[in-house]
Parts: C-alpha cells; structure tokens; sequence
C-alpha cells in the first residue's frame, strides 16, 4: 500500500473514531450540564490541568521521538518502556500529595478527593502507551480508531451513570480513570505484535530520545503554562464557577480543532516524518495540509459565532447564559490556532522542536502580564480576550519563524 493510500486509509478510521467519539462526548456534556452545577466543571478542569501538565514530564516526548526515528530496537524501546512506567509511578505520588496546595490555591476543599483519583492516572496510562505510539508509527490506524471509540463509549457510560446517581465531580473522575483503563487494556491487546519488552534499562541506549524529548519537555512546560494560564488565573481569581463557564465555552468553541485537526495532523505526522529528506514533498504535504483543515473547521467556527445563543441553549440548557460571549472570543482562538497546528507537526517531522519551544516562551512573557491586566478591568471575559490577543501573536510568530527556518531552508 502506498503512503498516499496508508493516508487515506488512516485518515477515513481516524474519522470514523471522531465522529463517533464526539457524538458520544458531546452527549455527555449535554446530559452532564443538565445535572451537574458549573462549579463541578471548574473542579474538574483543575484536575484535567494537572494530568496534562505532569504528563509532559512521564512521557518525556518520546511519542514524537519513536515516529521521528521510526524506532524498532527492541532495548531502546523496553529502556524507555521501563523508564515510562518508573516516571508515572513517581509522578502519580506526587500528585496524590499534592492536593493540599491545590485546595488552597483554589479555596475549594472538594478538589481533595478529584486530585487523590486523579494520580491514579498515572499509573493506567502508562502500561499501554508505547504500544499506542508503535501503532501510529506503522500507520495502523484501524487499531488506533478502535482503541478510541472502545474508551469513550466505555468512560461515557460509566460517567453518565454514576452522574444520575449523585457522584457529582466524582462521577467525570471515575468516567475518565474507566476509559483510560480500557484504552490502556487494548493498546497492549493490538500492541504486543509490534513490541514485547525485554528486561532491560540503560538509559545509554536512548540517549538521541531523551535529547530529542528535552526540548519537547521544555517546550510542553512553557506551552502548557502558556496555554492553561488562563484557566489557572480563572479559577485562582474569580473561584470555580466562573472556571466552569469558561471551561464549557472554551470546549465548545475549540471542538473542531480538538476533535477534527487531530484526524489529519495523527495521519501527517508519521507520514512527513518519512518523507523528512525530501523539501519539495514536504512544502506540497504541508499545503494540502493547511488546505483541508481551513475546509473544514472554518465554516464550522463561523457557524458557531454566528448561532452561538442557539448552540449554548441546545447543548447546556439554561443557566449557561455567561457562556455566549466567551465562546464568540474563542472561535477567534480556534482559527488562529488551527492555522499554526500544520507548522508545528512539520517543525516535529524535521526534528526540530527547539524552535517551538522558544516561540512559546516568547508567547508565554506576553500572555501573563495580558491576563492579569484584562482581568483587573472585565473580568472572566477579559482573561478570553487575552488569552486571543496571545494566540494570535504566537499565531504570526509560528508563521514567521517556521516558514523560514523550516520550509525555504530545510
């Protein structure tokens, strides 16, 4: 099979996998608004802000460095294995211990028991993940679509049930550990064909992927907090219900690059990543790239901005009412952010994560004064507007720089 049909391939189970799965979690959050209070979203969120930031240290970046490498000896993949398996162990404790300052730093007592939950995470995720990078590696889209749909038909289920029940926060806890544990099950049920780890750890024979991952950590670390600012400050500044609203919103109005960008960018990754020698193939494979996101998430943002009162009443029901506003702001967020995604896989496939990491270092000292300062004046929406005025900036900045350095000099 050739690559271009590896990609059409991969691309159409990929779709499959996101249709169904957005079906299914957009469900859930409709079902979910109608039970659950805004504050119970914000808690949540706080716990998904710390699985994404520890998880930038437990798997060091080597997602991108085995398909960069196109990885397959069997001690370097059982080193980083182990070494995995190691950091989430000891990331899961950290963050178990952790809650008291999270408690205070929020002023919520009920984050206590959604943070406890929350480090068992850590160690689910991490049995079956390389197997998950393996797949991607050899273009076995098929395991990976299954994979997902399994997961979040699985966690949905379970998170709506325990929700009519009266878990409350508990319920989107024990929904999310569930779909990680079935996703973790099957990765190694697809994956040990690929992969069958030996007993070994030297971290010598891996040291081209822990150069490789330190940027990408670097990077992970400064683009999170770049990123995630606002929710932080949000839930820091203005309390938990407020982070609610604005954690809905900003769900909802990203969805299309969320759930649509990553269908063509998982299929384009591994697949540049091969064809990294070659300039011509690449500058066409990133403008068809570009082409085919623009025709599909833009017609949806623009929907989006225009019916926003309509799509917040259908979906949360009423009471979502401050949502309208903050998510007419983060459509803008999403176009900016769509366009620069392609640039950043290309940046990946050369091997070049470097210079992401400065950009988002650059874009992170505009940002937090930004936040603060909008805050101080209006509040929740005023932490939107800065957080739109920042990803446009790195949006230009992205396209400056890796055009130049990536694209015209390769």
């Amino acid at each position: 099979m050739s690559q271009k049909q590896q990609a059409l391939s991969g691309g159409k189970w990929m779709s499959m996998s996101t249709a169904i799965s957005t079906v299914f979690q957009f469900g859930q959050v409709a079902i979910l608004a109608r039970l659950l209070e805004p504050s119970v979203f914000g808690i949540v969120s706080v716990s998904t802000l710390m699985i994404a930031f520890f998880s930038i240290f437990a798997n060091l970046g080597f997602s991108n460095s085995i398909i960069y490498k196109q990885e397959e000896d069997r001690r370097v993949l059982s080193t980083i294995y182990l070494l995995n398996l190691i950091l989430g162990f000891l990331i899961g404790v950290v963050v178990f211990f952790s809650w008291p300052l999270v408690v205070a730093y929020y002023k919520e007592p009920r984050l206590e028991q959604v943070i406890k939950l929350s480090s068992l995470y850590f160690t689910i995720v991490y049995v079956g993940q390389i197997y998950l990078f393996l797949l991607q590696k050899e273009l076995q889209f098929k395991a990976v679509a299954s994979i997902d749909i399994a997961g979040t038909i699985f966690g949905s289920s379970v998170t709506i049930l325990l929700a009519y029940n009266g878990y409350a926060e508990l319920s989107l806890m024990y929904g999310q550990l569930a779909q990680q544990a079935i996703k973790s099950i099957l990765q190694l049920v697809y994956g040990r064909k690929l992969f069958k780890p030996v007993l070994t750890f030297d971290l010598s024979l891996i040291k081209d992927h822990l150069r490789f991952g330190l940027y990408n950590v670097g990077d992970g670390i400064v683009g999170f907090i770049q990123a995630n600012s606002d929710n932080i400050l949000v839930g820091g500044m203005l309390g938990v219900k407020q982070l609610g609203y604005y954690t809905l919103a900003s769900q909802l109005a990203v969805f299309p690059i969320q759930r649509l960008s990553p269908i063509v960018l998982q299929v384009a990754y591994p697949i540049l990543a091969r064809l990294k020698g070659d300039t011509n193939e690449l500058k066409k494979s990133y403008l068809t790239i570009l082409d085919l996101l623009s025709y599909v998430n833009l017609p949806l943002l623009a929907g989006l901005f225009i019916m926003a009162d309509s799509v917040v009443f259908l979906f949360y029901g009423p009471g979502w009412e401050p949502t309208v506003l903050l998510i007419r702001i983060f459509v803008f967020v999403s176009i900016f952010t769509f366009l620069s995604n392609p640039l950043f896989t290309l940046a990946f496939s050369k091997g070049k994560p470097k210079l992401l990491f400065f950009l988002n270092v650059i874009t992170l000292v505009i940002k937090i004064p930004l936040v603060f300062l909008f805050a101080q004046y209006w509040g929740v929406v005023g932490i939107a507007s800065a957080f739109l005025v920042a990803t446009f900036l790195k949006a230009i900045g992205v396209a400056v720089r890796h055009i130049r350095h990536i694209v015209m000099r390769v």
